[in-house]
């Protein structure tokens, strides 16, 4: 089909996806422009001495609805770092946290910086620099916004910004809640670090739960009939990748990153490939698997499911109606643009969109900052108490079947529910419900066309957070 006007910049491509959906809504005049329009940013330049030298940095942090507080997202290291990023991730952190129910607003921020060209001693100088900036202008606090990691940071980062907090609020009871995705002993919470991943895996759960949604997206069997292809083996992708290869697992059959793509049609080992990747710096050289340089190639490439998971925009006008893919599974940020996605929704391409596949993060991130805030660590005031419950369930069995109980009943209900349980399960019920409210929108809101899931997902978020503008009175 004919693409209209130029290519769309990332956040004109988040912004016409949701256009698409305010279409199909009643809304008093300029609500829609409220809506997409970016509450505050700020732009911070900083200077840093690096030994010989004085090098300015420029970071960004942008607020795109505070309807709810504190508002929510990481903060980005990487050399294409902008203002049109910030705003438009910001964006799309309002809306997924509205699609999984978590009561935070949207925000996004990062530095210009590639983290790879400096060492650890002067990459924190830098980081706890920047993390100065936001704090003192307000925007970085347990109360009102919370970063986490994002590309090209990780719990490393966040401790430092935890400590640099820390420093200039000494007085704040719950300093530990500035920043989530910290390690384990600074406040941080179990099943963090792979909850991006781990949602997208219960999110295609849903997805191949429901007989009708798979024969819909041209599809047969289960997840586990499937051949995949991954874009990105960051920790996205390598922990989705490493959750689909467990039990009954599919055929990850390529594997694209930057240096190039492997192509293996018995199947790739993912944890062979990430080792040889840490030893490496990249794929290129992988024995015994097919080998192409230009891995942009492979998004092309004949599979049933393709699962982009790392940059934003690699699904463009440009190669959108060569994808063979008969389902797309945005664990990326923006993975497809606005062209793109009308070329494959004409095509009948299905795309389980970004603002619901990839929310797993925040919605873990969520559980932290509580964690934080009630000062106590989630199941540890019923931990023993279920154990003792469950020891007398078991001695009640044998006394009654005058048999002893089987071993994994016994450590089943004798172990007590631990922190990861918890975290563990409560991901996986919300990506569940947030599928099925997915489903149950398309289906009331479909006219003669089908809707798409991103369409949907759009409604379910804007209507969310118009609702809890208009009863502020902020609308």
């Amino acid at each position: 089909m004919p693409v209209e006007q130029a290519p769309s910049g990332f956040q004109q491509s988040v912004a016409r996806m949701v256009d698409r959906a305010l279409s199909r809504i009643e809304l008093p005049d300029g609500a829609g422009e409220a809506l997409k329009s970016c509450a505050s940013v700020v732009q911070v330049s900083f200077p840093v001495r690096l030994r010989d030298r004085i090098e300015v940095f420029t970071g960004w942090r942008a607020v795109h609805s505070a309807h709810r507080l504190p508002v929510k997202g990481g903060l980005r290291f990487s050399p294409d770092m902008d203002q049109d990023h910030a705003e438009a991730l910001a964006a799309l952190m309002t809306y997924k946290c509205a699609v999984v129910d978590v009561p935070f607003g949207g925000s996004k921020g990062g530095l210009r910086i590639d983290p790879k060209q400096y060492d650890e001693p002067t990459l924190g100088r830098i980081t706890r620099r920047f993390a100065r900036e936001l704090i003192r202008r307000g925007y970085i606090s347990p109360a009102e916004n919370v970063p986490a990691p994002d590309m090209g940071t990780s719990q490393r980062e966040m401790a430092w910004i935890l400590d640099t907090y820390k420093d200039l609020h000494p007085e704040d009871l719950n300093h530990i809640a500035c920043v989530t995705g910290k390690p384990i002993e600074l406040g941080g919470i179990q099943g963090r670090l792979e909850a991006t991943g781990r949602g997208a895996k219960y999110a295609l759960d849903a997805f191949f739960n429901e007989p009708d949604a798979v024969h819909e997206a041209g599809l047969e069997g289960k997840l586990s009939d499937q051949r995949v292809i991954i874009q990105g083996l960051g920790n996205v992708g390598y922990h989705l990748a490493q959750f689909l290869q467990q039990k009954d697992s599919p055929r990850i059959i390529g594997i694209i990153e930057r240096d190039g793509a492997l192509y293996h049609e018995q199947g790739l080992d993912v944890a062979d490939v990430h080792d040889y990747m840490q030893r490496t710096g990249g794929v290129e050289g992988f024995p015994g698997v097919e080998f192409q340089r230009d891995g942009a190639q492979w998004l092309e490439a004949e599979c049933d499911v393709l699962i982009p998971a790392a940059l934003e925009g690699v699904i463009h006008a440009g190669n959108a109606e060569r994808i063979q893919a008969r389902l797309i599974v945005e664990a990326a940020n923006g993975p497809c643009t606005w062209e793109a996605d009308e070329i494959l929704r004409s095509r009948g391409v299905t795309i389980l969109p970004d603002i619901f596949v990839n929310a797993g993060g925040v919605v873990v991130s969520y559980f932290e900052w509580l964690r934080n805030i009630a000062h106590v660590r989630m199941g540890r005031l019923q931990r023993r108490h279920e154990a003792t419950r469950g020891q007398h369930v078991i001695s009640a069995i044998e006394m009654m079947t005058n048999q002893s109980a089987p071993d994994w009943l016994r450590d089943s209900l004798t172990r007590g529910t631990r922190e990861i349980d918890l975290v563990r399960s409560a991901l996986d019920d919300t990506m569940r419900l947030a599928f099925q409210e997915i489903r149950e929108t398309r289906e009331v809101e479909s006219n003669d066309e089908r809707m798409d899931y991103r369409t949907a997902a759009y409604l379910i978020a804007i209507r969310k957070v118009m609702r809890a503008r208009m009863d502020l009175g902020l609308i």
